[in-house]
């Protein structure tokens, strides 16, 4: 194939070299890669005999093939370096999504599970309360139900110290007139002792 091509050349005039190959345009590469990409450029015009002319003939489209084939390859590497961050990127954000959504659905089950303790706290203090309220109304009632009862063993404490204070008035008062009895004989019966004794001297 390189014999063809400088048979084609000789064709033409020899004392132009042949334009070169157009590199496709790549993707803006990084700026290592288009260090790497310097333009080279191309070998000065010797004019002279046609052996020369063929020499820089042959020589062009050799740097030409070497300057596209190497474009290509640097061209294919930033596209799969791209690519490969493109697929980084997606695989990223994917991570970031699934990790959200696991973040808000267990911060929904925690607020449930918040709630639902919530309300079994309420409901059994409801209950508590109606218990302790049931107590406190019991207590109400036998409280009163015992105040009750101490009033009337103190009314009938109260009755039995009149009672009895009421008997020993009267055993008080019977004791005094039997008392007053016995002086109004005593002194009958001294009266009666003297008269007689008065009687007898006489």
């Amino acid at each position: 194939m390189a014999e063809e091509e400088p048979k084609k050349v000789e064709s033409e005039t020899p004392s132009e070299p042949p334009p070169p190959a157009p590199v496709p345009e790549a993707v803006e590469p990084p700026k290592d890669v288009a260090e790497e990409k310097s333009v080279i450029p191309p070998p000065p015009e010797k004019k002279g005999d046609e052996s020369q002319a063929l020499v820089a003939v042959e020589k062009a489209p050799e740097s030409a093939e070497a300057k596209s084939t190497e474009g290509s390859v640097n061209r294919d590497a930033v596209l799969a370096r791209v690519e490969t961050e493109k697929r980084m990127s997606l695989i990223k954000a994917w991570e970031e999504s699934e990790k959200s959504k696991a973040e808000n659905k267990a911060h929904k089950k925690l607020s449930s599970v918040v709630s639902w303790e919530n309300s079994r706290k309420a409901s059994v203090e409801a209950e508590l309360k109606q218990i302790e309220e049931k107590l406190e109304k019991k207590k109400a009632d036998y409280v009163e139900k015992m105040k009750n009862k101490i009033a009337l063993i103190h009314k009938a404490a109260d009755e039995k110290r009149a009672m009895i204070e009421a008997k020993r008035g009267e055993d008080l008062l019977k004791a005094e007139e039997i008392a007053a009895k016995y002086r109004a004989l005593e002194l009958l019966q001294r009266s009666s002792w003297m008269f007689l004794d008065i009687n007898t001297q006489v």
